[in-house]
């Protein structure tokens, strides 16, 4: 829980956007929670906590609970399990509530959101589409309600957010690390002031905060009054339409969003304002394609169009579609497509295969030759996970315990496959990027049909781009990859360190989880190199079909430790 010392909630200085979006979170809790995206010491965390000791109290005089989710925390903390204080005193099953449970009418908080353990991930996503979570292990059979609004807090530096539970967040905003220096000297003040004296800080604050807590409250009593004239739903429509965005949830939570915000300022019905000024949080996440035209001339009856500079140009938040690079310095030339080519059915290896690879003396390579995988720690193996239910039953009563039964280890273990797809200029001749998206879309097959997931990343045109984020490997690809262009420079290195540091972060999230990279690419690359940490079981896929080849795909293999596996020549396409 909250400790009653937190920074107080209209003391933090400036981050006037993400207070508003708390607030109208807190006025209505169907907006589906937030998702606060920012570097570090940008008041994220600060402010998430500060809003627990604004929610106001229930009919009942309850204060809603405001219930952290420690990153730590196993799936019987998350869920529920059995209480085993009542099994050594009384001997009989009995549920104890988890962290869902003492959430249901208020907020579940997570700190680091993008760092969660997937098995937690899938737990979220089971109770948030239900509202109900059912507990079946240990002998207990248990459901209760759990209903409950999200707020995560994330840097993109860390990694991504898997886009199911991205969607999952009704409102995404993203913090500037910019702050001025009137702010800063501000920020400094007010933070040492409540260091010196706690309690006197809170105490200062208190009427400040009682009528802001008042006034939510007032807004939650209104919010049932609020209407919405028919133009409103079509401008949501129209909004969500060329935002491309996937499904429905988007327009639904743009409606409640604007209505909490309507009731906010003391109106009785949704104006264009509201639907302005939420639209960059509800669309940022969600955007799939970015559009200059404007949007359509408002229907009869339906208010002027925003002016220049309204929300809807926010951009997007981490994790979320990008929109198309400008073409950077004059004459400068814009991607340009090339559609998939197909490719002869080629040997990938899998990670315990025979396969020729290139000599190295990479740490990488000696590592696996002794059994270890690069990024694991020696000898860490999943902690067995005791089955308390199965010890109170085979001791039969006897105290104390003559033995301890643990719960059976799960079968297998997920693979994901990580494409890193050169996308730069000198691979537009001879069809060499269709080819290579030939060779992705054979990843993604194997991948669709093993039921694993994929990720793939695109370089070119000075920057790393993702193609599609990290997913259950999709039933097809081809129309996602030949919508990718090819131009500019190639940051290898760059998109080998990115690499690098999601597979440590998605290794973070699941001890288990098997990575395996392909890098796809010509080799022609004007960065050094050296030092570049190893991506895992890798295979070098080299593109190059020069007439006299300079040989950089087998060197960048040696490099990474990797196996190499040329690309076949043109003539063996079929």
């Amino acid at each position: 829980m909250i400790s009653v010392n937190e920074f107080p909630f209209v003391a933090v200085v400036g981050q006037q956007a993400l207070k508003t979006a708390l607030l109208l979170n807190a006025t209505s809790p169907g907006v589906g929670g937030v998702l606060i995206s920012g570097p570090r010491g940008s008041a994220k965390s600060t402010l998430a906590r500060a809003l627990a000791a604004l929610l106001p109290d229930d009919a009942e005089g309850h204060r809603p609970p405001f219930v952290t989710l420690p990153l730590g925390a196993s799936e019987e903390r998350l869920t529920g399990s059995l209480d085993l204080q009542r099994v050594l005193t009384e001997r009989e099953a009995t549920f104890q509530p988890g962290l869902l449970a003492k959430a249901h009418g208020g907020v579940l908080y997570v700190d680091e959101v993008n760092l969660l353990p997937d098995p937690l991930v899938d737990l979220l996503l089971d109770v948030a589409a239900s509202g109900t979570n059912v507990v079946e292990r240990d002998g207990i059979s248990h459901t209760h309600p759990a209903r409950f609004s999200l707020i995560g807090t994330m840097n993109p530096d860390e990694g991504e957010l898997r886009p199911q539970l991205l969607d999952r967040f009704g409102l995404c905003l993203e913090q500037q690390a910019a702050v001025s220096v009137r702010e800063r000297v501000a920020i400094v003040q007010q933070r040492e002031a409540f260091d010196r004296d706690p309690e006197r800080f809170i105490a200062r604050h208190a009427e400040e905060q009682a009528v802001l807590s008042q006034r939510i409250r007032r807004a939650q009593q209104a919010l049932n009054e609020i209407t919405s004239e028919a133009w409103v739903y079509e401008h949501i429509a129209q909004g969500c339409e060329r935002a491309a965005v996937e499904g429905l949830r988007a327009d639904v939570t743009w409606h409640r969003a604007a209505q909490a915000h309507a009731v906010w300022r003391g109106a009785t019905r949704v104006e264009q304002q509201d639907l302005d000024s939420v639209e960059p949080w509800v669309l940022a996440h969600r955007r799939t394609q970015h559009s200059d035209t404007p949007p359509p001339p408002p229907t009869s009856g339906s208010p002027p169009p925003p002016a220049a500079g309204s929300g809807s140009a926010a951009g997007p938040a981490s994790g979320a579609g990008q929109a198309p690079q400008a073409q950077g310095q004059w004459g400068a030339m814009p991607p340009l497509a090339q559609p998939s080519v197909s490719v002869p059915a080629i040997a990938l290896p899998e990670p315990d295969a025979q396969a020729p690879r290139v000599a190295s003396t990479s740490c990488a390579a000696s590592a696996r030759r002794r059994g270890h995988q690069p990024g694991q720690r020696r000898g860490h193996r999943d902690a067995p996970r005791p089955d308390w239910f199965a010890t109170l039953v085979a001791n039969r009563g006897h105290w104390p315990w003559r033995q301890l039964r643990y719960a059976k280890a799960r079968s297998g273990q997920p693979v994901l496959h990580l494409v890193l797809l050169d996308t730069s200029a000198s691979t537009l001749g001879e069809q060499l990027l269709g080819r290579a998206k030939g060779v992705v879309e054979r990843v993604a097959r194997q991948a669709y049909a093993a039921r694993d997931q994929l990720a793939v990343l695109g370089f070119g045109s000075d920057g790393v781009t993702p193609i599609l984020p990290r997913r259950r490997a999709p039933k097809a690809l081809l129309e996602r990859l030949d919508a990718v262009g090819g131009g500019g420079g190639t940051p290898m290195r760059q998109a080998i360190l990115r690499a690098a540091r999601l597979i440590r972060q998605w290794r973070q999230q699941h001890a288990g989880l098997q990575v395996r990279t392909y890098l796809i690419t010509d080799g022609r690359t004007r960065q050094p190199l050296a030092g570049l940490p190893p991506l895992g079981e890798c295979v070098v896929v080299d593109t190059e079909q020069a007439a006299v080849k300079r040989g950089r795909g087998a060197q960048i293999a040696r490099q990474l430790g990797a196996r190499y596996l040329p690309l076949p020549e043109a003539g063996g396409l079929r």
